[in-house]
């Protein structure tokens, strides 16, 4: 996920230390004890190495290489190799850079995009985008095939309003090349302080690579926004899973209540998903006692395979018709409370498919400060669906109208007369979605297109060039995006299915 795999990948973290409320302990606490057993004997492993004193542990042999023994022969290899390096490298090395990527091969070699170790920076970072705010541009990243892929922009965000899409490949940082880039390492350039700016190379499906500069902000914490629309159907927003996510939305319930909500949309479209703890609770809200909201599936000491439901508890409950929003930038935790409100409460999905992530990390600190981040678990629907790499389809299937899909606008680039590229072709379609008279969409910069231009300066006060830079581009893209908010065809149909169940 930049920067929300870190607080989300995303995800349904569930913090070893902290194990969930709602899960039957027996299993997890044998899993708990070899993991620990494992990382004691790692930690062993690693100050043998750091201080090669402990001579008890190594024989040698007739052709002078070492040989470890004891219990842990699986790692005799390691060590040979570590001390070949140490003796025999024809410069000192970095034992600390050394073991770190040691452990990252070991993770690298499971292909799980999701698993990953974190240096003492990038696992400082991760906390606190789980726990608190952070700055800077706000979006959930993973790694697929060894390209940075964008899952979701945190709404609000300086990547939401610089235009950042799910889906989109983040090939340079500020001109470096980040092909093969763990998330991490990705996000440790992402990253920065507040005012500074960063620019990511983007490839957006067949597209041309372009260039967008993201000022990095403060990236907001609340992640629960809510509105009345229509008829007494409330608008409630849930832009990821954290800590305070299940109190911010009861508290946006009780205040939609004041105003005589009758029914309710709950929208995770471009959710990345968070705690699964958090996702857990919220779902609670919306399910009779005792009905399934998921199934967590663990592996015994044994490998064997168990599933473990975790139930709806007593507690509060939402009792009106419901609705939920869904897009491809709902992963995750996201996917959990759509799962569980439709196959446990018949709760209608609008949208379209989600984007497939069905698996749960566990966070294990390391006394260093720095941590692993592994799957642990398979998560499945209440009917015992594992959804992942396919997604949740919805029940109303109502895409993106296809302006929402352009390619932002660079606003260092000059667009005028006379010019043809694709750039000019994404601008005609901006501008004719928010009313302008273009003529033909195609790619050439014409007197018509010129004409629509100053026109759209004029109207907004700007200087009327003609050309489409600076200002202009921003604010084009700040009127498309407005557009968007306000003609929401997934939110109209959602609102729509919410009246009819007012009525039945």
């Amino acid at each position: 996920m930049d920067e929300q795999e870190q607080r989300n990948n995303e995800e349904q973290e569930q913090i070893s230390t902290d194990a969930s409320k709602y899960i039957k302990m027996k299993p997890f606490v044998l899993w708990i004890m070899i993991f620990t057993l494992v990382i004691v004997s790692s930690g062993i492993t690693s100050l043998f190495l750091l201080n090669n004193k402990d001579e008890g542990s190594k024989v040698h042999t007739e052709n002078s290489q070492t040989e470890y023994v004891g219990e842990r022969a699986e790692f005799t290899k390691l060590y040979l190799a570590f001390d070949k390096l140490v003796k025999d490298y024809y410069k000192e090395i970095d034992q600390d850079a050394v073991i770190n990527g040691a452990i990252n091969g070991m993770i690298d070699a499971l292909e799980d995009p999701y698993s990953e170790y974190m240096n003492q920076d990038e696992a400082s970072m991760f906390d606190d985008s789980i726990h608190s705010s952070f700055q800077g541009i706000g979006a959930e990243i993973q790694e697929q095939d060894g390209t940075i892929t964008v899952v979701s922009p945190i709404k609000n965000s300086p990547a939401e309003k610089a235009g950042l899409l799910p889906n989109d490949k983040v090939l340079k940082v500020d001109g470096k090349d980040i092909q093969g880039y763990s998330v991490s390492e990705a996000v440790l350039l992402i990253r920065g302080k507040k005012g500074t700016e960063v620019t990511l190379s983007i490839q957006r499906g067949d597209s041309a690579l372009m260039e967008m500069k993201i000022v990095r902000d403060d990236i907001p914490i609340e992640t629960v926004y809510a509105e009345m629309l229509s008829d007494n159907v409330a608008h409630i927003i849930i832009s990821s899973f954290s800590d305070d996510t299940y109190d911010e939305l009861v508290t946006a319930i009780e205040e939609m209540e004041k105003e005589g909500m009758e029914a309710l949309v709950l929208d995770v479209r471009q959710n990345p998903g968070g705690l699964l703890d958090s996702a857990v609770d919220i779902s609670n809200l919306f399910i009779e006692e005792g009905k399934n909201i998921v199934q967590i599936e663990t592996k015994t000491d044994k490998n064997k395979l168990v599933k473990e439901p975790i139930a709806a508890s007593p507690g509060l409950r939402v009792n009106i018709p419901v609705t939920i929003l869904i897009d491809e930038g709902s992963a995750s935790a996201s996917e959990i409370l759509a799962g569980a409100l439709s196959e446990s409460s018949n709760v209608p999905i609008v949208g379209v498919n989600s984007f497939g992530k069905g698996t749960v990390q566990s966070v294990n600190n390391l006394p260093d400060g720095s941590n692993i981040k592994i799957t642990t678990a398979k998560w499945l629907t209440p009917e015992g669906n594992w959804i992942h790499d396919k997604g949740i389809a919805p029940d109303y299937e109502v895409a993106y109208p296809s302006y929402a899909m352009l390619s932002p606008l660079n606003s260092a680039e000059v667009l005028k007369s006379g010019m043809t590229s694709e750039a000019v072709q994404n601008a005609k379609e901006m501008l004719k979605a928010v009313g302008y008279e273009v003529g033909k969409i195609d790619s050439s910069f014409n007197d018509q297109m010129v004409s629509a231009v100053k026109k759209f300066q004029s109207d907004n006060k700007l200087e009327t060039t003609g050309e489409i830079t600076g200002e202009t581009a921003y604010l084009l893209m700040d009127k498309l995006r407005e557009k968007l908010l306000n003609e929401d065809p997934q939110l109209s149909k959602a609102e729509e299915v919410a009246k009819d169940l007012i009525k039945k």
